[in-house]
């Protein structure tokens, strides 16, 4: 598929990805924008590039709805481990535009290369992540799609599309995160059940995504080193302002500290939200 790819630059190529309703398209893409990247086979912006959309485009199906409406359902039967996956993958695909969206939004922002590089890296692999799911749901005879998910992860890229520090506030270091936070207890849960190979999937992501809250880290303590603030009273006050919302307890504070992410920055906000 990738050579009828034609891709203007790296910014030209996040954004057609971003824009693409098909999924197999969209995945192709943003790998395939990552790989000529890393190989500096493309330029960063063209003139040639198309518009950023305001939305990423979709498939017909998952319906949208939100979040208090999605029905839980139990690990232990095949439908609530149809439903977890279905959850999971729907947030992989919104993880793929939202790594896409930082860097065709942000691209003609005063940061060095690796700043798009690290990005890159994500968005390749969130592509990963949502195949590797949307194949384990074709597995158990369902498809991407099939229940409906909730709309909250793109309101988050919405609020903060004009201000990068706000981005990696909320995106990397509060969603991103709080997989860090869920992944190993329902890693275990899926053992329980005996789904080995759903656990497996979710290995892959659990140790990946380690990397992807510690790519928002360093250049979130980059930008706020450059505006001379305190990395993690920043956070506090970005997080205020820009997430609706409770910080929810239990953290996984060791994955967090080995991604860069101290509780410094999160504690005090998760005990203000339950005051």
């Amino acid at each position: 598929m990738t050579g009828d790819l034609a891709i203007t630059s790296l910014r030209g190529g996040a954004i057609d990805a971003i824009r693409a309703a098909d999924l197999d398209r969209k995945t192709a893409l943003a790998q395939e924008s990552a790989t000529r990247w890393f190989a500096r086979r493309v330029s960063l912006r063209s003139p040639l590039d198309a518009a950023l959309p305001e939305r990423p485009g979709r498939p017909d199906k998952p319906v949208l709805t939100p979040p208090t409406q999605v029905e839980k359902r139990s690990l232990h039967t095949l439908k609530g481990r149809i439903a977890l996956l279905h959850a999971i993958a729907h947030i992989e695909l919104n993880a793929v535009d939202l790594a896409l969206d930082i860097v065709a939004r942000f691209a003609s922002e005063q940061v060095p290369n690796s700043f798009f590089d690290g990005w890159m890296q994500v968005a390749f692999e969130e592509a990963k992540h949502f195949r590797m799911v949307r194949a384990r749901l074709n597995d158990l005879g369902a498809d991407y799609g099939d229940l409906p998910a909730h709309d909250g992860l793109w309101q988050a890229a919405h609020s903060t599309r004009n201000d990068l520090t706000a981005r990696l506030a909320v995106v990397p270091l509060i969603l991103e995160a709080r997989g860090l936070d869920v992944t190993p207890s329902l890693q275990a849960k899926m053992r329980e059940t005996g789904d080995l190979e759903s656990a497996d999937v979710l290995d892959v992501i659990y140790n990946d995504e380690k990397g992807h809250v510690a790519v928002g880290a360093k250049w979130f303590r980059f930008l706020c080193a450059r505006e001379k603030r305190d990395p993690a009273k920043a956070f506090q006050e970005l997080v205020r302002a820009n997430f609706r919302g409770p910080l929810k307890p239990p953290f996984n504070d060791l994955a967090r500290a080995e991604a860069g992410l101290t509780p410094s920055f999160y504690r005090s906000l998760a005990s203000i939200s339950h005051a």
